[in-house]
Parts: C-alpha cells; structure tokens; sequence
C-alpha cells in the first residue's frame, strides 16, 4: 500500500479545497492516486475540484498573427512580467508569431525557423535575447489554423499591445460567404471561447477519456442517492446530455445572445453571408495555463541569503 505523506495530503487540500482528514481518507481510499482521490471527493461531494491555477510560474505573452487563410497564436514566456512589459520582448513576441505563420505551427518547426531580423533560428535568436535581457524565456505552445476558404478569426484578450496580450483565441470559419460576415461573426465566437473555453466544437469529439470520467463521478453521486440502478442510469444520462451541453462549443449557450446557442448563431449568420458556415478548428492558449510554480516565502528567502 502506497504510504500517505503530509505533502500528498497538502497538495490534495489545495486543489480541492477539501479538509485535510478528508483528504487523508480520499488518498487512503484510492492508494495514493491523486486524480482519482479528486474523483472520490467530488462524488461524495465534498469538494467540486476546481483545480486551482493562479499559482502559475509561467510569465511572458500570448501573439497572435493573420495572414490570408490563416492564423497562429504562440506563448512566448518569461520570468516575470517585468520582462514582459519590456518593448524588446514584446518585439520578439510579435516575430515569433510571424515567422510561426510561414511553418506548419509546430513548436519544434517554429524554433528551427530562420527569424528574418537576425538571420538566425528562432530558438538561437531567443537564446540571444535572454543574454541581452538577462532573463530566461522559452518558445511553449505555437498553433496555427488555416481554412481552404472562408478565414481564421483572432481575439486577443487583456491586450498589452497590437497583436499580444495574455489570452489568445483562433477559430477557423470554412465557407464561401460574404468575408466581412465571417469575420465579424468569428471574432464574436472566438470572444465568446476566450470566455467560456470549450473542451471540443462538438460534443461527440469530447475527449471519451475525460466524458467517462465525469460519467464515473455521476454515477457514485447519483448512487448516494440510494435509488435503484434503474433510476440512477436515467439520472446519470441527463447529467451527461447537460454536461455534453456545457462543455462543446456549438451546443453553448452563446455569450453574446444567451437565447441561442453557438451552433444557432453560427445557422443564423448564413443567410447574411450567403453561404454555409463551418468550424473546423479553434484553439485557445491562455498564459502560464498548466504551469504550476513553487511557492515561496520572500522574507525567509532574503533572511537566509543575509546568514551567508
């Protein structure tokens, strides 16, 4: 059996806000898994397991680049958002985001891209800059969408200048519709995916693995319910055709007009374009998202460096 540590239980504790005898059970019951002791807290429902992510280390920008039929949006990050806010790095940012728009947006494909200012690749040219800036940065995600007609919208959330900011957005529109159309109704939708972040366009390209497993945690709710397994499988398939509902983009409600969903919005739009209208991709990359970093205490840090 896997030995409970008090840092398990810790960690348990702050991404699900539960106690810390619950949290001790919860690891207990499920021999040390940490995901599946969330699982077992959600179903007896005691904590809801928001994980937790104001804790990030990664600082840095999100850029975002168009051209033609498509788009890229990549996470430049840094140390601290001093650097951030440094016209250098911002600079950097913005031809990254560029020289990714000529690659097919991969992040390795990206690095070994010649950056045009310096002639050299994009991962030479950052290493350059950490040098000149003196702070360590990194290439992390890059994406890009292209359509073989229609356009890829862009949304630029907490903008710090043109064409970076903290939350990028990019939904690809298919169709042969009016283009000023398809770009006003794309920004409103990639709007409304910086709002609400949607696991997958449609709700049969939901992840299976992460539909089963809010499948799993239904049925241990419903089951403390004490009804029969008859009744909790009707119970379970409602909260599954509501979670399927909350979680795909074109089932949503659309946070532009909540009386229609994405998918309605998107079928009203085509009579003014004039066309049929697709979304065959988006991709959302909110700064630092994932990035968790050890927290510590600066008076106890400067106080140990003051005993040397």
């Amino acid at each position: 059996m896997t030995t409970i540590t008090a840092e398990m239980v810790k960690t348990l504790r702050e991404r699900s806000g539960a106690g810390m005898m619950d949290c001790k059970k919860a690891l207990a019951e499920n021999n040390g898994d940490m995901e599946a002791a969330i699982d077992w807290l959600r179903a007896k429902g005691i904590s809801k397991a928001e994980k937790k992510s104001g804790r990030t280390a990664a600082e840095g920008l999100i850029g975002i680049a168009s051209g033609g039929h498509k788009a890229v949006v990549v996470e430049v990050n840094s140390e601290t958002d001093f650097v951030a806010r440094n016209e250098a790095f911002q600079d950097i940012v913005r031809g990254v985001a560029q020289v990714a728009l000529t690659t097919d947006g991969k992040v390795e494909s990206v690095s070994a891209a010649t950056y045009p200012a310096t002639g050299k690749s994009v991962d030479e040219t950052i290493k350059d800059a950490i040098a000149t800036i003196g702070e360590n940065m990194t290439l992390r995600r890059s994406v890009l969408l292209e359509v073989s007609e229609g356009t890829v919208a862009t949304y630029i959330h907490n903008a710090a200048g043109d064409g970076i900011g903290k939350l990028g957005v990019l939904v690809a529109l298919k169709s042969a519709g009016d283009k000023e159309v398809l770009w006003s109704l794309g920004r409103q939708v990639a709007m409304h995916i910086a709002a609400t972040n949607p696991l997958a366009i449609r709700s049969d390209e939901v992840d299976p693995a992460v539909a089963e497993r809010e499948r799993n945690v239904f049925i241990e709710q419903s089951r403390e319910s004490g009804k029969p397994e008859a009744i909790i499988e009707k119970m379970v398939e409602g909260r599954m055709r509501k979670f399927f509902e909350e979680v795909a983009l074109l089932s949503q409600a659309f946070v532009i007009n909540p009386d229609v969903t994405v998918g309605q919005a998107i079928k009203d739009a085509e009579k003014q374009a004039g066309a049929s209208i697709e979304v065959t991709g988006m991709a959302r990359l909110l700064l630092g998202e994932g990035v968790e970093k050890e927290e510590t205490d600066f008076a106890a840090e400067v106080a140990a460096v003051a005993k040397k």
